[in-house]
């Protein structure tokens, strides 16, 4: 498994325990990046759509902490930067 697999199979498991997400999408963006400040340490960039009702009555803002709060120790390991679309399955 490579780096890259790797990060993104430590973000899908850190997702799947906190939400039990109906979708759970994440896509590695790192290779946009390359030469980046933020990018230099190994860490990279990703975007994840989080569908789940364990947002329910969340605000976007506490959606968006709740997300940070799942990533734990990754965003200081595994991620630089991420770009986070979470949502509740009857939202659009």
């Amino acid at each position: 498994m490579s780096d890259v697999e790797t990060r993104v199979a430590r973000i899908r498991a850190a997702l799947e325990t906190a939400f039990s997400p109906v979708i759970l999408d994440i896509r590695d963006d790192s290779h946009r990046h390359a030469g980046h400040e933020g990018a230099r340490d190994g860490r990279g960039h990703f975007k994840v759509r989080v569908v789940s009702r364990a947002f329910d009555g969340m605000t976007a803002l506490q959606k968006h902490r709740a997300v940070y709060a799942a990533m734990g120790s990754l965003m200081e390991t595994d991620i630089h930067a991420l770009q986070i679309d979470a949502r509740t399955p009857d939202q659009p």
